[in-house]
């Protein structure tokens, strides 16, 4: 199966330790935060990294329920483009903003999306 091959390529090639999550130094409460400056911060955070693109990638397999992985946010196992403050939304709403993601993760999840129609 694609995503299986692909999840071994992200856990077992990839050396997880030079991670810039890893070097944050207790840090790890941002990448969980439900305010929206520590999700921009641990965004930033993650566009640092050279691990980016398996990390999105393995947090795409295993539907991340929260947390911000691969400098995207996930909402209940979904990736969002920027969570919304908090309060009533406004009468008239602006439209979400599009998620911009790798190349090879796009086409990744093209192909998830392609065998979940085929199955179906």
């Amino acid at each position: 199966m694609f995503a299986d091959e692909l999840f071994e390529i992200t856990d077992d090639e990839v050396d997880w330790s030079a991670a810039a999550c890893r070097h944050q130094g207790g840090a790890t409460e941002l990448f969980f935060s439900e305010e929206i400056p520590d999700i921009n911060q641990a965004k930033a955070i993650c566009r640092t990294c050279p691990l980016v693109e398996p990390c999105l990638r393995g947090a795409v397999i295993r539907r991340e329920p929260v947390g911000v992985w691969g400098a995207q946010l996930f909402v209940n196992g979904r990736i969002l483009a920027q969570k919304r403050k908090r309060g009533r939304p406004p009468k008239v709403r602006p439209p979400e903003p599009e998620v911009v993601l790798p190349p090879s993760v796009a086409s990744f999840l093209a192909r998830l999306d392609a065998d979940a129609a085929q199955s179906a």
